[in-house]
């Protein structure tokens, strides 16, 4: 299985995703500034990967502190890095978590600090691959044997430490010895479904068919696929989960073909403090990426466009939440709380 990122003497070593699948390249960012341009250019994506990603930066920007400035220079390591993305919460809770362990070490030396900070860097990354396992074994009942399931976006061992959500709930149906099969949205603008996870279940040998997304709906209908499960960046306390764009389409034509619509991620992709999605703050990135593919233009010159990131998927259209801690069914207000709590 791939390996998305990693701690080094060097740095934060991470494969970049800008460039697959043509190219296996992995980029070695030796700064906290240099994570947090990783982050925001999509060099590494998926709410728990840039987690990781961001707990790692915040150790290494940590390297760099001194005894009089420590305090400053923790805010400016974490106020860049949590500049990046606004709709992942993994970023955030990552970000609190260090910041948490930082503070919580005041007059213990500058060393013990830096390697108490690494060590829970590390410890966030682990942790992610034991979570997307369990994961993967709590939701592998969920999927029909003899099916096909559906998935937008990639939410797979690239799009966190290693395993994946939504593409850990396939890997665990699969090892479990259930006859699956993938239909992959391809996930305009930016192709994650084509590019990586295509990509990702090729590498596992998971028998997978790549779609245009507006082909979601001819599938679902055709009574061929047994389910559809996805990942999710940020999940409300009612259940409103936001995913990458397009997510919100795919849940309205599942629940319209009686398809079950299944959303698997952590326990730190849940937002209490949010009492819908309508308070999730959605990612406004560049038309460029709507109006050019890999830097050819495919519109007119000067037509506007617009490129939300992610939309939000009332809780209504939500079969299931499969978390590492348990699977939620509605009423979420309810459920997840349990299992936040």
């Amino acid at each position: 299985m791939v390996e998305t990122i990693e701690w080094t003497a060097d740095g934060v070593v991470m494969i970049d995703q800008t460039r697959l699948p043509r190219e296996t390249v992995y980029v070695t960012c030796r700064t906290y500034q240099e994570v947090a341009e990783a982050i925001r250019n999509m060099v590494i994506r998926g709410a728990p990967a840039i987690g990781v990603a961001a707990a790692m930066g915040v150790a290494l920007g940590m390297l760099d502190s001194d005894e009089g400035d420590f305090d400053a220079h923790l805010e400016r390591v974490c106020g860049a890095l949590a500049a990046t993305r606004p709709t992942a919460v993994n970023l955030f809770w990552a970000i609190d978590r260090m910041k948490r362990v930082a503070l919580g070490l005041r007059g213990h030396s500058l060393n013990e600090i830096r390697a108490r900070l690494i060590d829970e860097a590390v410890r966030v990354y682990r942790e992610d691959i034991a979570i997307n396992r369990a994961i993967g074994a709590n939701g592998a009942p969920l999927v029909p044997d003899g099916k096909r399931v559906l998935t937008h976006c990639n939410a797979g061992a690239l799009a966190t430490a290693g395993y994946g959500t939504a593409l850990g709930v396939v890997r665990a149906a699969a090892e479990a010895g259930k006859k699956i099969s993938v239909y992959a949205d391809e996930t305009r603008p930016f192709l994650q479904g084509a590019r990586l996870t295509a990509w990702e279940l090729q590498q596992d040998g998971i028998e997978t068919t790549l779609i245009t997304d507006n082909m979601a709906g001819y599938f679902l209908r055709s009574g061929e696929v047994g389910c559809v499960v996805v990942g999710a960046d940020r999940i409300a306390r009612n259940g409103d989960v936001a995913n990458k764009i397009g997510t919100y389409s795919v849940a309205v034509l599942a629940k319209e073909n009686g398809v079950p619509f299944y959303v698997a991620a952590p326990i730190s992709t849940l937002d209490l403090t949010l009492a819908s999605g309508d308070g999730i703050p959605i990612e406004q990135r560049s038309p460029a990426e709507v109006t050019h593919v890999f830097g050819v233009p495919v519109a007119p010159d000067g037509i506007a466009a617009a490129n939300p990131a992610f939309d939000v998927t009332p809780n209504r259209y939500v079969t299931a939440i499969i978390t590492e801690k348990g699977v939620a069914y509605p009423p979420y207000e309810e459920s997840l709380a349990r299992l936040a709590g």
